[in-house]
């Protein structure tokens, strides 16, 4: 990430919008813009594919465990800035679950790569794609599925401003797809 780049556009912004960054109240502010940007959108500087790895942590499933057991881990809170507006996503909640096949994630896990993967410029719908996709591949199973509800500033602060509204998006992968008593692990209620 160009740090000194962003710090120049947000300066170029401000001037853009009549403001003097110069002033007390804004002369830190490109700097400060720059390093909540790096913070925020981490998660674009790595692949799926690098984030089930950073993330992978994996145990051998208990003996009693099988394949018609789940991992439910529900109300995950993320947040992450809508691609088309640069406006906030948040009060998102993630339900994800996932059938083991001889490998469980640490769960911590689990709630990392929610997060890393919201730390993106992203759509709630392709957020869901992505979490899914790294969940499958660091547990080793394609039986995932992935809720979110989330608010999105670009409906609730502006344009509509209808601030009760929320998007609810789902990905079923796997035995996840045909299984109705599966698909109501991640129901969002």
């Amino acid at each position: 990430m160009d740090i000194k780049a962003i710090e120049y556009h947000v300066a170029g912004l401000l001037k853009a919008i009549g403001e003097d960054p110069e002033r007390e109240g804004l002369r830190e502010t490109p700097e400060r813009v720059a390093r909540m940007i790096q913070e925020v959108l981490e998660g674009t500087a790595y692949s799926n594919h690098e984030i089930a790895q950073m993330f992978g942590k994996t145990f051998a499933a208990e003996e009693n465990d099988n394949e018609d057991s789940a991992v439910v881990m529900k109300d995950i809170s993320v947040f992450s800035y809508c691609e088309h507006h640069l406006a906030l996503m948040y009060d998102m909640k993630v339900n994800v679950a996932y059938i083991p096949h001889g490998r469980v994630l640490g769960l911590s896990k689990i709630a990392r790569i929610c997060d890393m993967a919201a730390k993106r410029l992203q759509l709630q719908e392709r957020l869901g794609r992505d979490i899914a996709e790294i969940i499958s591949e660091a547990a080793g199973t394609e039986d995932v599925a992935v809720a979110i509800s989330g608010c999105h500033s670009c409906m609730t602060a502006r344009g509509i401003k209808n601030t009760p509204a929320k998007t609810v998006t789902t990905v079923f992968r796997g035995k996840f797809r045909s299984d109705d008593s599966l698909k109501k692990l991640v129901e969002i209620v």
